[in-house]
């Protein structure tokens, strides 16, 4: 049998039984051995051994704690990283490390002792989840119309299975709707492009829903893109089913395929990416002009090089189905820019081209204008018209310094932030006491200790058929609202004459302004309180 209790429980045990066991008949032993044996969890014979005392339980002579190895200054500079790269997981996290603190040291952002930068570099993914626990927990808070049949016939269909590995170039494109909650009218869209081999993600912001404005952005970021565009896998909206884009896609050698309707799985990479970087960087504010078309555009711009060069992503190395479960195993986590570096489909010149870029990226400048834009785009979201701020090129001491803390302020990005809604004063039903109010006044004048049910049982007995049970609950909150009105003009207008005439006047505008006006003997008094 397996131990049961506590090795503190069973020393406490012996000690109150091994007296009684010595001095104990045969009988007595037997039963206080069968006890103990069960309770203990010890072999009979070492139940006896241990109760005549020929076998002592040792005392430990010492507690052992486990060494703390990563003390605070690890923490704090832990936090630093964190917030730095957007406040990514751990795994992540743990990726980025060593591409994300020498750019830091480079610019001149951070320095951190050769004994930190040791324990940082072999710190675990799980021990930066749990560094970062206390401050996640605080942080933490109309169809388009069809394309014609034919034009759809001639598109091949690609699904989520179909993809076998394939080189950089090959992109799933789809549009983000920054609408808010109304569909109505014009408003700003995101195209966005990733790569399914690297995981490359490229937006730019379109002022309509426009296939000749999709086309032009396609060709624009052809141009900016380290890989040549082999692919193009799209759902089945109307600004990508369309002949321009069919014939641009056949002019240019890039093979054009589409997903199942009403098959979101089909565009697993892309959808992904929508929630990942655009809703994530934008939120679900609605955008409209040319002056959100700007602000969205300064704000790709910043992060296009802080996703795809300081941002790890998982990439799904196999996935197995055991009975009923499906296991899945990912690659480790990497940048978009390390994996085309470590890819030999990319020639040595771009590669050269993209650790150029890398050792001249500021992280912490580009951040810095990502959360600037945001709160940019959150002021134009709630009406304001201001000007759109300059790029700033000065030290950034400023938005270093709020790193350590920023944590302690919830949500950092504008516009993730709830608009304020204005208070609710006014019905949206039609009274359904309207004209029966001043009866029932004058029942409660007789009476004020009816209840509402009373009431209403007396009300739709006398008008049947006027009042359906449901309005029970809505004369119980007038009756409520009433008495609360009676009992403030009764407390004020004796105790404070000047306050208990503000509150009349204030109940003048409210339903019950005629029940406030009725005066009250002692006895009415009494029973209002």
């Amino acid at each position: 049998m397996s131990k049961t209790v506590s090795v503190q429980a069973r020393r406490e045990l012996v000690r109150a039984l091994r007296t009684r066991y010595r001095a104990s008949s045969h009988a007595e032993k037997t039963r206080i051995l069968q006890e103990f044996a069960s309770i203990s969890g010890y072999h009979r014979k070492s139940a006896i051994r241990i109760l005549n005392g020929s076998w002592e339980l040792c005392e430990p002579s010492y507690a052992r704690h486990r060494p703390r190895l990563y003390d605070e200054a690890v923490r704090q500079a832990l936090i630093v990283l964190w917030e730095a790269s957007d406040r990514v997981c751990g795994k992540r996290l743990k990726a980025l490390l060593p591409v994300l603190l020498p750019a830091l040291e480079r610019h001149e952002h951070l320095q951190v002792a050769p004994a930190i930068r040791a324990k940082l570099t072999a710190i675990s993914a799980a021990t930066v989840d749990r560094l970062l626990r206390e401050v996640r927990s605080v942080s933490s808070q109309g169809r388009a119309r069809r394309a014609p049949t034919a034009l759809r016939r001639s598109v091949p269909i690609r699904t989520f299975a179909d993809w076998d590995a394939p080189p950089p170039g090959y992109m799933e494109m789809d549009l983000v709707a920054h609408s808010g909650e109304t569909a109505a009218g014009s408003y700003v869209h995101t195209l966005s492009l990733t790569d399914l081999f690297s995981g490359w993600t490229e937006c730019v912001p379109l002022l309509v829903r426009d296939s000749a404005l999709v086309i032009e952005a396609v060709d624009a970021l052809r141009g900016s893109q380290p890989f040549m565009l082999r692919g193009l896998d799209v759902d089945n909206g109307s600004e990508f089913l369309n002949d321009a884009l069919v014939r641009y896609c056949a002019t240019q050698s890039i093979e054009f395929t589409r997903s199942r309707p009403y098959h979101k799985n089909d565009q697993a990479w892309i959808e992904q990416k929508n929630g990942a970087v655009v809703r994530r960087l934008v939120g679900y504010r609605r955008f409209e002009g040319m002056a959100a078309v700007e602000a969205l555009s300064r704000l790709y711009a910043a992060s296009r090089l802080f996703v795809n060069f300081f941002q790890p992503s998982f990439k799904l190395k196999e996935k197995r189905r055991l009975g009923s479960r499906v296991v899945k195993r990912y690659h480790a986590p990497e940048t978009p820019c390390a994996r085309l570096l470590a890819s030999s489909a990319i020639s040595e010149q771009v590669k050269s081209q993209l650790r150029g870029i890398a050792e001249t990226l500021d992280p912490l400048q580009l951040l810095d204008e990502i959360r600037r834009m945001q709160s940019h785009l959150a002021l134009l979201s709630d009406g304001g018209h201001p000007h759109t701020p300059v790029a700033q090129q000065d030290d950034l001491s400023r938005f270093l310094s709020g790193l350590c803390t920023a944590w302690r302020q919830t949500e950092v990005r504008a516009t993730h932030c709830k608009i304020p809604k204005p208070p609710r004063y006014w019905r949206t039903r039609k009274d359904p006491f309207e004209t029966a109010w001043p009866t029932i006044q004058q029942w409660l004048e007789v009476d004020p200790d009816q209840t509402g049910k009373d009431l209403f049982e007396r009300l739709q007995h006398q008008h049947p058929g006027v009042h359906p049970n449901g309005e029970l609950r809505t004369l119980q909150r007038r009756l409520k609202e009433w008495r609360s009105q009676m009992a403030r003009k009764l407390v004020f207008g004796v105790q404070q004459g000047a306050v208990g005439l503000s509150i009349a006047r204030e109940a003048q505008t409210t339903p019950a302004a005629n029940a406030a006006n009725v005066p009250l003997d002692a006895n009415e008094q009494e029973h209002v309180l």
